[in-house]
């Protein structure tokens, strides 16, 4: 009996060690992170905490070093949320307020002694049970935020792996997982205003932000490429696989711009909006998971391919100095940011709203509104912001080849 009981230990020991030594999946990461357990992810809130503690192990568990705050792997920021839509969030001292929230990003460093150093990001945080920002009308439902951004985080920790495995020991590794990126890039703006090594010496920032649903044509947009001039040649020369939409400017909704204002060169990686899009349909189960797995590997040949050219040159891309427009209207589409060619092609039309009252469909492209033509997206934004709630104007869209000429009234959006 004693040797029934032994070899029951044995196995018990080896089932374990199994176990333990099983790699941990994009559709693990992102099963764990988009649960309803979470809630949301909401920021400051116990879904959003949990989520944080999640990505602290897997970092500790791959042994990174902590690099948030008095030897930890977390960054605290506390912050009073805005009253107007339009206005600045400003960041407070902890306290008792309880008017005041905090977020957390969490960091670890993968440190190779190097001179420079990589910052490799994705937001954790997502919008909760809905509310501001939430494209569901039907009241408080779980957003558990699959792609955004479940998805940018369980590529980040992929590469965390795989860049501890590798040589590549050009530059240091330095990992985020930011929060409030949702409530406006809260949690990447106050890193690089408290960085936790010194900024000077971040080489180039990489940031994957909805990176889970690659189409059946493998339309992958990469923004910043003008933000050095070495990245169209690595961007290029480094794709195998994908059909490549190229950005050159460093400014955009997610948390690379607050890196590009700090003059680094940038990297964003999306793979385009979808009708879950801040909804609480974008669950873990419609993600492509074969096409996380092909943006990770690109991104590493990107890493190797800049890998002995030490500190790459930064530059400024043209429209960082204009200033965004202000919108009294809108049209009441989603854009279609994997689009690259001329004009502004539709993706998703709101309901209720200018663009639907007009019947514009998905897979339009605006090329005229008014006397202005559209070429792309800031031409389209700045001929918006020259349009009133109430006016009347005529739209040129191409629709399957076709030049149709639609009436629309502005409504506020």
């Amino acid at each position: 009996m004693k040797k029934v009981f032994a070899v029951i230990a044995i196995l018990g020991m080896f089932a374990c060690q199994e176990k333990m030594e099983k790699k941990i999946s994009f559709e693990d990461d992102v099963a764990f992170l988009a649960s309803d357990d979470l809630a949301g992810r909401e920021t400051g809130t116990e879904g959003e905490i949990k989520a944080a503690h999640y990505i602290k192990d897997r970092f500790k568990s791959m042994e990174l070093q902590a690099m948030g705050n008095a030897g930890t792997y977390f960054q605290t920021f506390t912050f009073a949320p805005k009253n107007d839509p339009h206005g600045e969030v400003r960041f407070r001292e902890s306290g008792k307020n309880d008017s005041l929230i905090t977020g957390t990003n969490v960091i670890g460093f993968l440190n190779h002694k190097a001179k420079n150093t990589i910052v490799i990001g994705a937001h954790y945080d997502h919008l909760g049970m809905g509310g501001e920002g939430s494209l569901h009308r039907e009241g408080a439902a779980i957003h558990n935020g699959a792609d955004d951004n479940a998805s940018g985080v369980a590529i980040m920790l992929q590469l965390a792996e795989t860049l501890k495995a590798e040589n590549y020991k050009g530059n240091n590794y330095l990992f985020i997982a930011f929060s409030g990126e949702e409530m406006g890039l809260l949690g990447s703006n106050f890193f690089t205003k408290n960085a936790t090594i010194d900024l000077s010496t971040v080489n180039y920032m990489i940031n994957m932000d909805m990176v889970g649903r690659l189409n059946d044509d493998k339309a992958l947009a990469v923004h910043g490429t003008g933000t050095s001039p070495i990245f169209p040649q690595a961007v290029f020369s480094a794709n195998s696989d994908f059909k490549i939409a190229e950005h050159k400017s460093g400014v955009g909704p997610s948390d690379h711009t607050s890196f590009y204002l700090n003059d680094i060169p940038v990297l964003h990686f999306f793979t385009g909006q979808h009708e879950d899009y801040h909804k609480p349909g974008d669950d873990s189960q419609k993600l492509n998971y074969d096409g996380m797995a092909l943006i990770q590997k690109y991104i590493e040949a990107i890493i190797l391919e800049l890998d002995d050219n030490g500190k790459i040159k930064f530059t400024k891309t043209k429209d960082e100095s204009a200033a965004v427009p202000s919108f009294k209207v809108g049209l009441g589409v989603v854009p279609d940011y994997l689009y690259s060619g001329s004009g502004m092609r539709i993706d998703g039309v709101s309901e209720g709203k200018a663009a639907q009252n007009a019947k514009l469909q998905r897979g339009d492209i605006v090329i005229k509104m008014g006397d202005s033509t559209v070429t792309d997206m800031m031409s389209y934004m700045r001929v918006l912001s020259t349009f009133d709630q109430g006016d009347t104007t005529t739209v040129v869209i191409q629709r399957e080849g076709e030049e149709i000429e639609k009436e629309v009234t502005f409504v506020k959006d």
